[in-house]
């Protein structure tokens, strides 16, 4: 396991290049803590890394994002926030994009842990204070 600390939003930027040379082989990547730790903030700094042309919000309410990255490529990001039933996952196709081969950035995916795949990176959010956050990066493989 991998743990960085960060001191201020001002860090992100380098701790979303560290998280994704950490995690690049991997194309889900699942993102856990306490609502506002900061996984929205964190993913939307790890996107603009990974040069994405589009706006990059929460999908609270749509469930899904797609963005594109400047070779077209498709990133999807996941927000399970406000589903109360795990199939509602299921039918919308979850298995299929975590089957894509195309990054996924999953919140709140302890509401279907069932349909998580085998492998993925888990990135842990810990709030240490109202800027400081420890970050726990590490492989699951199930």
């Amino acid at each position: 396991m991998n743990r960085i600390q960060c001191n201020h939003i001002s860090e992100i930027s380098v701790i979303a290049e560290e998280i994704i040379a950490l995690c690049s082989d991997k194309r889900v990547w699942v993102f856990q803590g306490d609502m506002g730790a900061g996984k929205t903030t964190l993913i939307k700094a790890i996107c603009e890394k990974l040069k994405i042309r589009d706006a990059v919000s929460s999908p609270t309410f749509s469930i899904v994002n797609e963005y594109t990255d400047e070779k077209a490529n498709a990133i999807y990001h996941f927000d399970f926030y406000r589903i109360e039933d795990p199939m509602e996952a299921f039918d919308m196709g979850v298995e299929e994009y975590f089957a894509s081969g195309s990054y996924c950035f999953v919140e709140w995916a302890e509401k279907i842990p069932m349909f998580l795949p085998d492998e993925f990176a888990l990135i842990s959010i810990e709030s240490d204070s109202d800027e400081k956050r420890i970050i726990a990066i590490k492989t699951i493989n199930q």
